[in-house]
């Protein structure tokens, strides 16, 4: 195949749709005949299928990721003003939920190799009104989880995981054991965004848990409020998962170790022709967790990203930047956040990463191409 500026993506679904044509289009005319679009048997066979998949106990399908967060918080009787600590380098949606239930979002400094909180600085913002922490697992790698964890249980703090991005990378903890990102903290909430690890053809999410009073009780939030219908015992909301996404989902996750081997061996073959560049960071990998590659992200860090990015653009190569501005600077959270520390990490990532093309379908042919473009700007 002779590539052209037409055939290089940020994220190609078209062609993994058509690779699982066949199974997909027989899920979705399934549904189409049983009628059944909201709440069918897909839906509670996902739950199911995802529930095994993540060694969770309790999963949770929902409507999407920024709802999963908001029930997740929701679950946890917290009360006007108590605060939930967040890494200030993360997507909106994370400190959006907090806010709209009027809490306070307590922004956290990030680590420069990893993009993930910093676990060092996390105490030191936990006040009496710190009730929660939100760690994100960012780009397709966890962050350190164990002290996380420990932190938590000293100061009896909930700990939801913002697993969106990294549903299938596997965190080791320091007597071996392994579990999976969103099945270590109290909840941990999926987002099934179709650029993600396990997309949809739509909108979804879902919430993972092992406490079982808690399980229910995020069913319920789920679902109006209700246990029974019409019978509403709490304040709720209305956010289903519905059945058609439900059965593109039960395909797709039977591929989900596929689709992360094909993004890893990608990466690596990025890494391994762009490692020497001058300016240039590659992403770091540490030993305590795999990465899913949800994003490729590097750091220029010769104040030449933006030149890059043009370089890029021009040469018909599509890049991101995520995120552009920390969630401090943020117009929406500048009046309502509690910055805690220096947050310098999170600025001058924002003005340094770049997130280039990666996905399942990207062949060796389309990274060679990309890669000798980076190289011969980098000379």
């Amino acid at each position: 195949m002779s590539i052209t500026t037409a055939n290089i993506q940020m994220v190609d679904l078209t062609s993994q749709y058509h690779r699982l044509q066949a199974e997909i289009d027989q899920a979705i005319a399934n549904v189409l005949h049983s009628g059944q679009y909201i709440n069918g048997k897909d839906v509670h066979t996902f739950a199911d299928n995802l529930s095994k998949y993540t060694g969770a106990q309790f999963a949770i399908p929902c409507a999407n990721g920024t709802d999963a967060l908001q029930i997740a918080l929701m679950s946890l009787h917290l009360q006007t003003g108590d605060e939930v600590i967040v890494p200030a380098f993360t997507y909106t949606a994370t400190a959006e939920a907090i806010a709209l239930l009027n809490l306070k979002p307590v922004p956290v400094d990030v680590d420069w190799q990893t993009f993930n909180i910093d676990v060092a600085k996390i105490e030191a913002a936990i006040s009496p009104r710190t009730k929660a922490i939100i760690p994100v697992h960012l780009f397709g790698q966890t962050a350190d989880m164990e002290p996380i964890m420990q932190l938590a249980g000293k100061y009896h703090l909930a700990v939801i995981e913002d697993n969106a991005q990294s549903l299938g990378s596997i965190y080791t903890f320091s007597d071996g054991t392994k579990k999976h990102a969103g099945n270590i903290g109290d909840i941990g909430i999926l987002s099934f965004f179709p650029t993600k690890n396990l997309g949809c053809y739509g909108d979804g999410g879902a919430l993972l848990t092992n406490n079982e009073t808690l399980a229910n009780r995020l069913k319920m939030i789920a679902s109006h409020g209700q246990a029974q219908k019409y019978y509403h015992e709490i304040i709720g909301c209305n956010s289903r998962l519905d059945t058609i996404q439900a059965a593109v989902l039960n395909v797709k996750l039977r591929y989900l170790d596929e689709f992360i081997a094909a993004r890893q061996t990608a990466a690596s073959s990025c890494l391994s022709k762009l490692e020497s560049i001058y300016g240039m960071e590659m992403p770091f990998c540490i030993s305590s967790s795999t990465h899913t590659y949800n994003q490729f992200t590097i750091k220029i860090s010769n104040g030449k990203r933006d030149e890059l990015r043009q370089y890029l653009k021009d040469k018909g190569i599509p890049s991101m930047i995520y995120y552009p501005l920390p969630l401090h600077k943020q117009p929406a959270y500048r009046d309502i956040v509690r910055i805690s520390g220096d947050l310098s990490v999170s600025a001058k990532l924002c003005q340094s990463v770049l997130s280039l093309p990666m996905h399942t379908e990207l062949s060796e042919e389309k990274i060679q191409f990309i890669t000798e473009k980076i190289i011969q700007y980098g000379k």
